[in-house]
């Protein structure tokens, strides 16, 4: 895995919440996927329709200015999260609320798209979120003309060239094609792109899992030196917990569709509470060599198509009982943190 190493000041500044009602809220989120095959096979081999249950009742709130980092291994839910997030995917369930209003209502409406001006999402692969056919002029500019908000010549080239120059980048790079850019740079075009909205809330889908260390780190500085600079709310998407440690405020962790943990991010690394959170952190390296006791991962995520009963994460539990197989946890607030354990909320753990 990955290491990116922070600063002792950084690491040690403390958290503290902007006051007023957050800019992004979500209630009970759920999308359900119909995956069934075709009716013919269905009639055939006289299958039902199956469904997976990609995000299933996921709430949380994203202050003004703060980053909420959502971790958990691959098909846990979390790019489905972000792509509901954006408008990409219509909910089965549950609401998004940013700025106090409701996102699908207000997609639906005459303000469509001043919200869109408002959030942006950077995606994971730079390779394949450019069109190649294009040149950096055009797609940085694309976002600027689709929403009106310069459309000469002249102007058009200094903002681009202005944007460019903001994640690190030159103004002549404008008249090149993605393919002449490494992987970090075209997601630095990614990001410029992103930008050019003067957006208030980005969400970012694994924006450096495509990139090597070093470059990794370069990128991540530029976001928190936008986030600073520009006041930007970020929903981080990763599997990365050393990418996490360094770009998050507050730490959701989801399995199977649900969050089972989320904390500030120095709660959670100093004393996570559920058992899969502390299984994620376990898994990675102990570069200090500090000797502690370690568990590791056990078992493979269960089947979306045919989840466990009561707790998902039962069978790979150490601390499972009887009411662990059986009734499914809510996610209670527990001294500050949220977490959805039978085991914690009985002490046993």
């Amino acid at each position: 895995m990955s290491v990116v190493t922070t600063t002792p000041s950084d690491a040690a500044r403390p958290v503290v919440p902007p006051a007023g009602p957050p800019l992004v809220e979500v209630r009970d989120l759920a999308k359900t996927f119909d995956v069934s095959a075709p009716w013919l096979n269905r009639v055939i081999e006289r299958r039902p329709r199956q469904y997976v249950h990609a995000v299933d009742g996921v709430s949380f709130q994203i202050p003004r200015g703060t980053t909420l980092a959502l971790v958990g291994e691959s098909g846990c839910g979390k790019s489905t999260v972000a792509r509901l997030l954006v408008g990409l995917y219509t909910p089965s369930g549950g609401q998004v609320q940013f700025d106090g209003a409701d996102i699908a209502a207000t997609l639906a409406g005459p303000q469509a798209q001043t919200l869109r001006r408002r959030m942006q999402m950077i995606f994971q692969d730079p390779y394949a979120s450019l069109n190649p056919r294009w040149k950096v002029q055009d797609i940085v500019a694309e976002p600027l003309r689709e929403h009106g908000l310069v459309t000469d010549g002249p102007g058009l080239r200094a903002r681009v060239a202005e944007l460019l120059q903001s994640v690190g980048l030159s103004p002549a790079d404008a008249g090149k094609f993605p393919h002449q850019f490494s992987g970090g740079q075209r997601q630095r075009i990614s990001i410029a792109r992103a930008l050019a909205t003067q957006p208030e809330f980005l969400v970012c889908d694994e924006p450096t899992s495509a990139l090597d260390v070093s470059v990794q780190a370069q990128v991540l500085n530029i976001m928190k030196d936008l986030q600073r600079q520009r006041g930007l709310t970020y929903l981080f998407i990763s599997h990365n917990l050393a990418v996490v440690r360094h770009v998050a405020d507050q730490v959701g962790v989801m399995y199977l569709g649900r969050l089972v943990e989320q904390a500030d991010k120095r709660t959670l690394f100093a004393t996570p509470r559920h058992p899969y959170t502390r299984m994620l952190l376990d898994a990675i390296p102990d570069i200090h060599m500090t000797g502690r006791a370690r568990t590791p991962v056990r078992g493979e995520v269960p089947n979306p198509l045919n989840p466990p009963s009561g707790c998902s994460f039962h069978p790979r539990c150490p601390h499972a009982n009887a009411r662990c197989q059986q009734e499914r946890p809510a996610l209670l607030s527990l001294h500050g943190v949220r977490v959805a354990c039978h085991a914690v909320e009985e002490g046993r753990i």
